[in-house]
């Protein structure tokens, strides 16, 4: 059995560009995942972001500072030795439950994006049976691989105390090499073995040497990526703090760039805060804050006069305060959480919503007398280029609607989160070393095109508003809704709904 193995690991197999979807059907596939559906062989940054999502900063610098001692086990001893203790500095005394909200929540987007096109093609042309056969912990990658791939996972099965609820760290046995080939073989017993195998490195000759056909994956970190609309699904709901893929070196500096990045939002935020609105677009651009201001803003209301209904979509709780400063007056925002520190640092007016139609609609006709009001009618934020479905609540308060389209630049750090702290994502924004916004201010509507003058459906206005802002920033308007995002985030089943939906601003 053991020269069999060798023999297997020591077997040539073609390059996976030699395959030929025309000569032939095949439909089953077992594959690798790191270096093989995706671009890089490098798991280090999805078991770096489990370690911080679902433990803590210091977790995630400990695993840091260990990658060297980690990457010289991997190739001077044993990859199955190196595995193992990466295991257990990253998942040891985390519970379960966070493990399978960061798989849900964060990590699909950055695996999603590096998905490589070739082998992708020759995976998913094997449609009736795909198997996704690696060493990551299958709770880390299941989630990605079955709503992304369309494929079952094999992945090495981590233990948990007696109590099912936390992880002890260890592992039964890491799945590469030989284990690679039994597990294949238990999959598939009973029946033919795979038409299709897809490897990048020897430990997956084993498995490969049992498939029909066999193709190795040649290193290219310029490979190209499939693009997102050919995989089986879309990340348009993720969280997590960090936007860029956490390789070594940007997760050096992210956890490096932490304390100072805190003290700079502490400056941004309070040297701006007593500052006058039409002035702070000036401190702005002193403190590294990016502004871009386009279109004509509406006047002033004048005396006597309501104030204009400031419609925008929604990508960070700062949304409203920076299009007062792009207004360069002040505004009231309405939204459904109002906490004593957010009124107590927010430079502009916050409005307590109820969620009851009839008193909140006339809450905001009574601001609306007051002066302009800013609204955020999609009710929580989305990273993503789509617009999930306006409230038609503000639709039918005023004749005076102006859609404003608003767009976050951020390079490090996520101003939004649906898991972690809302209070600080003011701060995560302001954190970030060249953060940006570019506010649009569009046509306000014409009297013929709102509910009030022209007697058009609420629905119709809320669905016309959405679809100018959409033109406008290049994005897809959806029927997806605020409880959308937070049952998915959820796991569909709402549980993290009710305790993490408190946006600053709706």
């Amino acid at each position: 059995m053991a020269a069999a193995a060798a023999a297997g690991r020591r077997r040539f197999f073609p390059p996976v560009t030699a395959y030929d979807a025309a000569a032939g059907a095949r439909r089953t596939v077992a594959a690798d995942l790191d270096g093989t559906l995706l671009v890089s062989s490098s798991a280090f940054p999805y078991y770096f972001l489990v370690a911080l999502e679902a433990g803590s900063y210091l977790r995630a610098l400990a695993m840091l500072l260990a990658a060297p001692w980690l990457l010289a086990l991997y190739v001077g001893v044993s990859e199955a030795a190196a595995i193992a203790l990466l295991v257990f500095i990253t998942f040891a005394g985390l519970r379960v439950r966070d493990v399978e909200a960061v798989a849900r929540a964060v990590l699909p987007r950055h695996y999603a994006a590096g998905v490589r096109a070739d082998t992708w093609a020759v995976f998913h042309g094997c449609a009736e049976r795909r198997v996704v056969v690696t060493a990551s912990p299958a709770v880390m990658v299941g989630e990605f691989v079955r709503e992304f791939l369309g494929a079952e996972v094999a992945g090495t099965e981590l233990e948990t105390f007696a109590s099912g609820k936390r992880f002890t760290g260890r592992i039964k046995a890491v799945l590469v090499g030989e284990k690679k080939r039994e597990v294949v073989e238990r999959l598939f017993a009973g029946g033919d073995m795979p038409d299709v195998g897809l490897g990048d490195r020897e430990s997956d000759h084993d498995f490969m040497a049992i498939c029909k056909e066999a193709y190795m994956v040649p290193k290219n970190k310029r490979a190209p990526r499939a693009a997102a609309d050919e995989l089986l699904s879309r990340a348009i709901f993720h969280d997590g703090r960090l936007v860029r893929r956490p390789e070594p070196a940007s997760a050096l500096f992210a956890l490096v760039y932490l304390p100072v990045g805190f003290a700079v939002a502490l400056l941004r935020v309070f040297l701006n805060l007593p500052v006058p609105a039409r002035l702070v677009r000036h401190t702005y651009r002193l403190t590294g804050i990016r502004l871009a201001v386009r279109g004509a803003p509406p006047p002033p209301p004048r005396p006597g006069t309501p104030g204009s209904l400031l419609v925008c979509n929604h990508r960070t709780a700062l949304d409203p305060i920076i299009v007062s400063i792009a207004l360069g007056r002040p505004v009231t925002c309405v939204t459904y959480s109002v906490s004593r520190l957010s009124t107590a640092i927010s430079p502009i007016r916050a409005a307590a919503l109820t969620r009851d139609r009839a008193a909140d609609a006339a809450r905001i006709a009574a601001l609306l007398e007051e002066g302009d009001v800013v609204v955020c009618p999609e009710g929580t934020t989305c990273r993503e280029p789509y617009l999930l479905r306006f409230s038609a609540l503000f639709a039918e308060l005023t004749a005076r609607i102006v859609p404003v389209a608003v767009e976050a630049r951020q390079g490090t750090y996520y101003g939004s989160t649906a898991r972690g702290w809302k209070f600080l994502d003011p701060y995560f924004f302001y954190m970030n070393p060249r953060p940006g916004y570019e506010v649009t201010f569009l046509p306000a509507l014409r009297p013929e095109e709102t509910c009030v003058a022209g007697g058009r459906s609420a629905v119709e206005v809320a669905n016309h508003v959405q679809r100018v802002i959409a033109k406008e920033l290049g994005f897809q308007c959806t029927t997806l809704t605020r409880k959308d995002k937070y049952m998915k985030l959820a796991g569909n089943d709402g549980r993290v709904a009710a305790a993490a939906d408190k946006p600053k601003a709706n």
